[in-house]
């Protein structure tokens, strides 16, 4: 194209209704009317990036591995012999051995919450469709995923599936500033709704302004209507801070995620809710802090010692 003058307004033009669709876009939200577009373009390019990430990485097509739960009355001994075959593929290298590790938690942390899951893996991150903080895993609609389905890993909540496509998904991350969820306090069964803070830690209002929180106290997930977005019980995170209580009707404390957003691989979503709300089942023991031994020096004075002002031979 030359460099005219109608060349030129026509890039002006392109680049307005470019921002103008973006803004009508973020303040739509899962409402846009560009939806449609964005779930097209899923259906495109997420085989590509699919491919792409199981062509660099050996152990990809293993996952799948975990893909299928089985039936409820055996889905926790299934996944054992899932595992186990699992890891019989992967060899013992570095890198192999911690995924195992990741594979191992997480489906512990199923086991105990009741979940049914589909293991997937993570191919993409970074700012896509829309949304600030997101992944993008390697299954999609043809593997069950559905749109407003709880993820999880070994850690604890990773975020809810957004967009949906044949063989892809995009994850909203749980430190999403527009992300939500509701909390409920380890124990007590204090309820609150946390917000993410990008890397900072989750601003958790408490429903009740004078619910009694201290750092170190856990939170797990309330659960939704139907589940959806959230299922029950998932670990959130620790209490870090909490913000001195001024009589109001909420309250504000401050949660460190027990997931490590920016060194996400493997996840799973849950496709079967538990029939009964595990409660704080899915949390790991805490560990028992042991007292520090007390030593104590007695010092005796010695028959010897001379007397001060006094010769040593009197």
């Amino acid at each position: 194209m030359r460099d005219t003058r109608e060349s030129r307004l026509l890039l002006v033009l392109m680049i307005a209704i470019a921002f103008a669709l973006i803004t009508v876009d973020i303040r739509a939200g899962e409402e846009s009317p560009v939806d449609g577009a964005r779930q097209a373009a899923a259906a495109v390019f997420g085989p590509v990036e699919k491919g792409v990430a199981t062509a660099v990485d050996p152990v990809a097509n293993a996952i799948g591995a975990v893909r299928d739960s089985g039936e409820r009355h055996n889905r926790i001994a299934t996944l054992e012999r899932e595992n186990a075959a699992l890891k019989a593929k992967l060899g013992s290298d570095d890198q192999t051995r911690s995924r195992i590790h990741e594979l191992d938690e997480m489906l512990k942390r199923a086991g105990a919450g009741q979940y049914g899951i589909k293991g997937a893996e993570v191919i993409a991150i970074g700012a896509a469709q829309g949304f600030s903080w997101t992944v993008t895993i390697d299954a999609g609609s043809k593997d069950g995923i559905e749109r407003d389905m709880t993820v999880l890993n070994g850690e604890g909540l990773v975020g809810r599936v957004a967009t949906v496509g044949p063989d892809t998904a995009t994850v909203v991350l749980a430190n999403d500033p527009d992300f939500t969820v509701g909390t409920r306090l380890e124990k007590t069964g204090e309820l609150g709704f946390a917000t993410g803070q990008g890397d900072r830690a989750l601003s958790v209002q408490m429903l009740n302004g004078k619910a009694k929180v201290s750092p170190g106290d856990r939170l797990v997930t309330f659960g939704s209507r139907g589940n959806k977005p959230f299922v029950p019980g998932v670990p959130i995170g620790e209490v870090v801070k909490v913000d001195p209580s001024r009589g109001d009707l909420t309250r504000t404390i401050w949660v460190r995620p027990f997931v490590g957003f920016s060194r996400l691989d493997i996840v799973g979503v849950v496709v079967m809710p538990p029939r009964e709300d595990p409660r704080d089942a899915v949390l790991p023991p805490k560990p028992e802090v042991k007292p520090t031994p007390t030593v104590t020096v007695t010092v005796t004075p010695s028959p010897s010692a001379s007397v001060p002002g006094k010769p040593a031979d009197e």
